[in-house]
């Protein structure tokens, strides 16, 4: 259940709540959850081929006020407040962030439309992921979680004073019509929530939800992460005269329960979101301290440049930069020389992202193998780190890398065992030979790997020819002299299958940020005979586009925890494949990688879990599905000198909108400066 799987699903700060669901906590392994006494269970039974439906007349399990899938969770059920929050933190201010791309829907939770920056804050979920540990929850909407050792069912408490924005008490209704509703609203949700077959009211405040099978640990913290709709909101008429559908994408202002709610907005262009005075949550310990902004605005710009623009100007507070030669050379203006601005790369721990050039395998030139492998030796990272992203970057060599979960040197032990199984539909050199990025160190490593290239594409097919070409710098003598035999053509070359087509493909961007370092990436594919091209759209289009899985290559992120289980089907899943909108933006359609995608999501304990993840990451790193990328150990925020912060911040990120506050006494120094 990954808390960081949605965040795909982005908006410039914070990810709406389709992003924040499987994006903000991975899980999967053992779950450790503590009681009101501080006791872990005992250790589940093993999985069975179909769950029982819940025994009433058994004795009642534990009730647990947090769950954890790593260890126990740090916090006792009395704990006050979390660490990492100033619990005396001072309310008010108004933040303003420019923000790249557009919107065009208010809900974030249908699979049409581009949701608006900060939606996700509207609303609460049955339990809150704790930053500051991985796959850890703690009650919100729900004051409490209980489900036998063999996890085939599980038990919420709700809170009786939660409540909707409209006063309305949420009941175990609500969090029954959540379930169903968000199935039905994207595909994501139904491959989710697959093995939560049913839903019902236990008591005046109770939710029990049954499975289809039993053994799955994360079943019931990914049901925490669900969000919390109200019924009678979305079940009634809408404005404009026709009953509500949360499979559609809409500009009417939604009913939420979450610390904020949408004040105003301009489709597109501007959202305003502002905070709830009465929160129903803002005393309990688990919400103390944090949402501290009264108002957050986000104006919408087309392209990075004019959005950096309104920042330096001090139209905008916060930066979060993403690009090493703009951190590398644009934050030396005025502002910051003068110490108005702030500057600074906060580290953060977890899993590596993987990012790279996705190939989309629906389409035939990628179907081999040797095509994706070929175009890694094409990707000379170590000059381009160089070159354009000044040193700053590490490669990622693992699905789960910077872990204990990634896949190294060779399988052995229990990972060994388990591919065994497989061992007639794997490549043999998965098990002889450690999976490695190819390596720039030299000009003699560049011939070597591009002429490793072209082999691949050779066996696969593809020949390398070379043709003349137009040569747009000879004009009329230099053409009378190549016609009487003192000068040759200009050639380039050109790889070409059995029928003469040549290899082609486009680079499909959703803004201009990646031009250089993909036209970088195009001189060396030019050499081996590929021809290739960059294309830039709108974001709205991009949406489209990689939603319908309309392009040859995009670059794509797949971020992890350290504990992965069901959002494994919608990365890699064969029936997420032609599912509009789902993560397998690559296409993968493999049963073993099904197989093992399923095995780990029932791993027995936390050794197990490991053993098939690892199998998982070496299938998916000999399977060449794209060519890995580069990631970033620390976020680099920039701020106007007007915010304070806990002295600890959360770990796992900065949490800015969730735990500064806008400091007073800086803010009006700030404003004597800028007179």
């Amino acid at each position: 259940m990954a808390a960081e799987y949605m965040a795909h699903w982005r908006s410039t700060l914070l990810v709406p709540v389709l992003a924040a669901l499987a994006m903000a906590a991975a899980l999967g392994g053992a779950v450790r959850a503590q009681d009101a006494g501080g006791a872990a269970p005992a250790e589940p039974a093993p999985p069975a081929a179909a769950a029982p439906a819940p025994d009433a007349s058994a004795s009642e399990p534990a009730r647990h006020h947090a769950l954890s899938l790593i260890g126990d969770p740090k916090y006792g059920p009395d704990f006050k407040h979390f660490d990492w929050v100033n619990p005396d933190a001072p309310k008010g201010g108004v933040v303003r962030f420019a923000t790249e791309g557009t919107f065009d829907s208010l809900n974030p939770f249908s699979i049409q439309g581009v949701s608006a920056a900060g939606v996700g804050m509207i609303y609460d979920s049955l339990m809150a992921g704790s930053p500051d540990e991985e796959s850890t929850e703690y009650g919100l909407v729900a004051e409490w979680v209980s489900f036998p050792p063999d996890f085939s069912w599980a038990k919420f408490g709700l809170r009786p004073e939660a409540r909707f924005h409209d006063g309305e008490p949420i009941k175990p209704e609500d969090v029954i019509f959540s379930l169903e509703a968000l199935k039905k609203a994207h595909p994501m949700y139904a491959r989710y929530y697959k093995n939560v077959v049913k839903a019902e009211k236990t008591g005046d405040h109770e939710v029990t939800f049954t499975f289809d099978i039993s053994g799955n640990r994360e079943l019931p913290q990914i049901l925490g992460q669900l969000a919390v709709l109200p019924k009678h909101f979305w079940e009634a008429t809408g404005k404009n005269g026709q009953p509500r559908d949360l499979t559609k994408s809409t500009l009417e202002v939604p009913l939420g329960s979450g610390p904020y709610k949408i004040k105003e907005f301009s489709p597109g262009s501007r959202i305003v979101i502002a905070r709830v005075p009465d929160y129903w949550a803002k005393d309990l310990p688990v919400v103390k301290g944090q949402w501290n902004f009264d108002e957050l605005r986000f104006q919408y710009f087309r392209e990075r440049t004019a959005a950096f623009e309104d920042f330096k100007a001090g139209r905008a507070d916060f930066w979060r930069e993403n690009t090493a030669s703009a951190w590398a050379t644009q934050f030396n203006f005025d502002a910051i020389q003068k110490g108005w601005v702030k500057k600074e790369a906060i580290p953060t721990k977890g899993v590596a992202r993987m990012q790279g050039f996705v190939f989309n395998t629906r389409r035939d030139k990628f179907k081999d193998p040797r095509v994706r492998q070929a175009f890694n030796y094409a990707f000379d990272f170590e000059d381009l780190n160089r070159a354009v992203l000044f040193g700053q970057y590490t490669r990622v060599a693992s699905y789960f890398d910077n872990s204990e979960l990634a896949a190294k040197g060779l399988p052995q032990g229990r990972e060994l065992e388990i591919l065994k199984e497989y061992e007639k539909d794997l490549p043999p050199e998965l098990f002889t030979t450690e999976w490695k990025n190819p390596v720039f160190a030299s000009r003699d490593d560049l011939r070597k790997n591009l002429a490793e290239a072209m082999r691949l594409f050779k066996e696969a097919g593809w020949e390398v020819r070379q043709e003349e070409v137009e040569d747009p710098d000879c004009g009329t003598f230099c053409k009378i002299g190549r016609a009487i035999g003192l000068g040759s053509a200009k050639t380039q070359s050109v790889l070409r299958n059995a029928k003469g087509e040549p290899f082609r493909v486009e680079f499909l961007l959703g803004s201009d940020a990646f031009q250089r370092h993909i036209a970088h990436y195009i001189s060396n594919l030019a050499k081996i005979g590929v021809q290739a091209s960059i294309r830039v759209v709108d974001p709205a289009q991009y949406e489209q586009r990689e939603t319908s899985f309309d392009f040859d290559i995009i670059i794509d992120s797949f971020p992890q925890s350290m504990s992965p289980g069901n959002e494994q089907r919608d990365f890699w899943g064969s029936a997420a494949a032609d599912q509009n909108g789902s993560r397998n933006t690559i296409g993968i359609k493999s049963p073993v990688i099904d197989s093992l995608i399923e095995k780990l999501i029932l791993a027995k304990d936390r050794e197990e879990l490991i053993a098939y993840t690892r199998a998982l990451d070496r299938m998916l790193l000999w399977g060449h599905y794209l060519v890995p990328q580069w990631y970033n150990p620390y976020e680099w925020i920039v701020t106007w000198d007007m915010f304070g912060r806990p002295d600890k911040l959360p770990s796992l990120t900065t949490g800015f909108t969730q735990v500064w506050w806008v400091d007073p006494a800086k803010q009006q120094a700030l404003a004597a400066h800028r007179k």
